[in-house]
């Protein structure tokens, strides 16, 4: 049963040493991390869809319920993340616990997941800027900003601003957080701007009916905004280049999952309480509530925040899954010498090449409608074999140092299981298929290439 052996937590370690990461990130650093990608596509783009085709003024519940799921996934993601502080995630989780073909199938969904997931940023950050820029009185040619299956011939911007993310990742991981800092600080403002200006107006008769489509569409709204929530997985990739892991990054994970829930409540109430949520079904929601009240010049600022928190999104996201495949080429389960660290920067850089070419491509030519909803499944595949793991973990390696311990964790764990699965379960059947598709071809390149090219396989031989 060599496909379910495992690697130690002591091999993993030895890698971190070997690989020469730089460990740049503090407690704070984790945490706008985390901000940075959770705090984004979900308030500026997916708030305004999930409430007028699914949730109405119910999407509060909707993010309640994401975020509860969250929570205790968060909370089995720290104790793994301080036991096995490496690049990789839950792909890690998954080797040191559950087997190396389940860890496989961890890392080829989070490939997807944040290929995906940065492309149809991407072309929300694209949709943004045109729409700024058409404001200002500049107007694009659309055959440069719109995909083919628009009408256009290639979303340039989109193209432009992955492009310029990518130069940016390779030149480091330090130079990457001051930008995404100094980004997530201009977003923050934006959205606080946004409660100011509109939360003094909410009037509380548009919150009815408040379940419009009943506890059904509350639910489908949690699983469509789910995509938000990605950030969890993207901040636990970050291990190997934080300073204390043990220490940073249950803060980070936990700190910044706090202060993004209270962030979509709150923004969700003004918005569905200053505009019937049958009027939301628009790309750019938060600006769009500001100009219906008349404040022209906030819904600039806030679109230019919206820019902002979109960028660092798409950063944080391509930053996580070069460390992905980084983790698994290390384990030889895809070719070693595409993440090979630059002797300069310190960073995987070929990798970090081929992700931003391949979200480049997929950006410019896709429309993200077609692809978004992949992001949430493949990401509670991976929450949900972590917390398998963890407790995994608990009974065969009991005295293992555990810098944090996850509280009553077969609770826990089993409220983790659950409440991903049931978002799982409200997820459309063609993301379903698309899920069984794309996990069948990962089943074929392990049993061609990476079971017999795994070092723990060298190891046994």
């Amino acid at each position: 049963m060599d496909i379910f052996r495992t690697k130690s937590i002591e091999e993993y370690q030895a890698d971190a040493k070997a690989t020469h990461l730089r460990r740049a990130m503090g407690a704070l650093d984790v945490t706008m991390l985390g901000v940075g990608v959770i705090v984004g596509t979900g308030i500026f783009v997916l708030t305004g869809v999930a409430a007028a085709k699914y949730a109405g003024p119910a999407l509060m519940l909707s993010f309640l319920i994401a975020s509860v799921t969250c929570a205790f996934v968060s909370m089995t993601y720290s104790e793994l993340a301080s036991m096995v502080p490496v690049a990789g995630s839950a792909y890690a989780y998954a080797y040191t616990s559950v087997g190396e073909l389940f860890a496989w199938l961890v890392g080829w969904n989070l490939v997807l997941e944040y290929s995906v997931g940065a492309s149809a940023v991407a072309g929300g950050w694209s949709a943004y800027v045109v729409g700024l820029l058409k404001t200002g009185g500049l107007e694009l040619p659309q055959a440069f900003t719109t995909v083919p299956a628009d009408g256009g011939l290639v979303n340039l911007p989109a193209i432009l601003i992955t492009m310029f993310l990518t130069f940016l990742l390779i030149r480091g991981v330090h130079e990457s957080v001051t930008v995404n800092k100094a980004l997530v600080a201009v977003k923050l403002l934006a959205i606080f701007i946004f409660l100011f200006l509109a939360g003094p107006s909410v009037d509380v008769t548009n919150w009815e009916p408040f379940m419009p489509f009943g506890f059904a569409g509350v639910s489908a709204g949690a699983a469509v905004i789910f995509f938000a929530y990605l950030g969890v997985d993207s901040v636990a990739t970050a291990a190997e280049e934080t300073k204390n892991p043990a220490r940073d990054m249950p803060i980070g994970i936990i700190a910044s999952l706090a202060i993004c829930t209270l962030l979509y409540i709150a923004v969700t109430a003004v918005m569905t309480g200053n505009v019937p949520y049958t009027e939301l079904d628009t790309a750019e929601p938060v600006a769009f509530v500001l100009r219906e009240l008349g404040y022209r010049f906030g819904s600039a600022l806030v679109g230019t925040g919206a820019i902002a928190g979109l960028t660092t999104v798409l950063l944080v996201m391509m930053y996580a899954q070069t460390r992905a495949f980084f983790a698994m080429s290390r384990d030889g389960l895809i070719p070693q010498a595409v993440c090979k660290i630059h002797p300069r920067f310190a960073t995987p850089h070929r990798i970090t090449i081929i992700v931003g070419i391949a979200v480049a491509l997929i950006s410019g030519f896709t429309p993200i409608n077609v692809v978004a909803e992949m992001c949430s499944v493949g990401t509670l595949f991976a929450f949900i074999i972590s917390a398998i793991g963890v407790v995994v973990l608990r009974h065969r390696q009991p005295d293992a140092r555990r810098p944090f311990r996850c509280p009553a964790i077969h609770v826990m764990s089993l409220l983790a299981i659950l409440s991903c699965g049931y978002i799982m379960y409200n997820l459309s059947s063609m993301t379903w298929e698309r899920f069984w598709i794309w996990s069948a071809a990962g089943l074929l390149i392990y049993f061609a290439y990476g079971r017999r090219h795994s070092r723990e396989n060298h190891r046994e031989s």
